[in-house]
């Protein structure tokens, strides 16, 4: 083989390799991988530690996360039979304000990192829903599992449950959601959201 043609050879493979990862960019644990580093780098930024400039820091993690959750979807699975009871405007008004009750809460965990090691177990693809499975593991060497519940549409691989220690995140509001429309009214759940919301 001549050096042209050896050189032409090392292209092509580095094209087809570039193909691949290009490929591979969209599949559910490389999502994720690009969520968690892009929210731990945020985390972890010098410039953005410190009170001052805590809302700056919240907008970015937040940006980061809407960007990954399907927050439709996730409400939808929230309300579970609840939800085709309510009419357009009601659906409205709840998905955004159960993305923010989500965030506050994972808010809160989130910048409570403290150097908490991720590590990547693997994920499962089945048409199109997909688990990612993670390990933090933390300073004192303990293993929380982690998995992620993925669904595919036309935007690609988003979020619609996480469970955490084999506690799902979606059944654990599901449960407290009907517990309260049950007990009281839906209206009722709104006045409770919107007060924790509200919460400082």
């Amino acid at each position: 083989m001549t050096l042209g043609n050896s050189l032409r050879a090392v292209v092509f493979f580095l094209l087809l390799l570039n193909i691949a990862l290009v490929a591979r960019a969209g599949d559910p644990e490389n999502k994720i991988r690009q969520t968690t580093d892009k929210i731990l780098s945020i985390v972890a930024d010098p410039a953005l530690k410190g009170p001052s400039n805590g809302e700056e820091r919240k907008k970015l993690i937040r940006k980061a996360v809407d960007e990954q959750f399907d927050w439709a979807e996730m409400a939808r699975r929230s309300l579970g039979r609840h939800w085709a009871e309510r009419n357009e405007m009601e659906k409205k008004e709840f998905i955004p304000l159960f993305a923010e009750l989500v965030e506050r809460t994972y808010l809160k965990k989130v910048e409570g990192y403290s150097g908490e090691k991720v590590r990547y177990e693997g994920e499962a693809i089945e048409g199109d829903n997909a688990t990612v499975k993670v390990k933090i593991v933390t300073q004192k060497n303990k293993d929380i599992p982690v998995e992620y519940r993925l669904k595919k549409d036309e935007k690609g691989w988003l979020v619609y449950d996480v469970l955490i220690e084999g506690v799902s995140l979606v059944n654990n509001y599901r449960t407290q959601f009907n517990s309260i429309i049950t007990q009281s009214s839906y209206e009722n759940l709104m006045k409770v959201l919107k007060a924790k919301v509200a919460e400082k």
